[in-house]
């Protein structure tokens, strides 16, 4: 079987406006958001939309996975940041912070997946997550900046309890207690001392 060719500029421009406007679409109106509307907002042609996704399923999936993709690809930079010496709590606090905000949609569009029963293509990129979280907390750890204990598994409890409904200020306030929870010396504790 032969490799999938790499899509044409324009094609690639496309599907790209087609993720980004059925991604708002669906934050907006969920799995009931017509093809049209969604095709009418990226800028294409029904036929256009057709081409890269033949179901609202393919759309919905793929949606989901260009979520997965960004947060990933976010976990690699800071893991790389980080290795480069970078300060680890504020590195995480700013991957953590991104990732909260990507999360209130990415509510929305697994939800519009689980209604249509999309499919969806996500074990590599969460392999590669699960990796570069590990480089995070070997990294955080050997600075000195995360708690010895630390673990993965730590990652998905704090990732499962984000408060994604709840307004900016209340998630600050959430983004502060879990940096102390995860700190090696509190982080409120350091800045009084210091």
């Amino acid at each position: 079987m032969s490799a999938e060719r790499p899509l044409r500029a324009d094609a690639a421009r496309n599907r790209s406006k087609i993720l980004d406007a059925a991604d708002r679409q669906i934050v907006a109106h969920g799995p009931e958001v017509r093809m049209e509307s969604i095709a009418e907002e990226a800028g294409v042609a029904v036929g256009t939309l057709y081409r890269h996704f033949p179901t609202k399923d393919a759309l919905v999936a793929a949606v989901v996975e260009s979520h997965v993709e960004r947060i990933m690809s976010e976990v690699e930079a800071t893991a790389d940041r980080m290795e480069a010496g970078a300060d680890a709590l504020e590195e995480f606090r700013h991957f953590f912070l991104s990732t909260v905000e990507l999360a209130a949609s990415d509510k929305a569009a697994k939800a519009a997946a689980r209604a249509l029963g999309a499919q969806l293509d996500i074990e590599r990129p969460i392999e590669r997550g699960i990796a570069a979280m590990e480089r995070i907390i070997k990294a955080g750890k050997q600075s000195g900046h995360l708690r010895a204990d630390l673990s993965v598994d730590d990652f998905y409890l704090l990732f499962a309890t984000v408060p994604v409904e709840q307004p900016p200020k209340a998630r600050e306030r959430w983004m502060e207690l879990v940096l102390n929870g995860i700190a090696a010396v509190s982080v409120t504790r350091a800045s009084e001392t210091g």
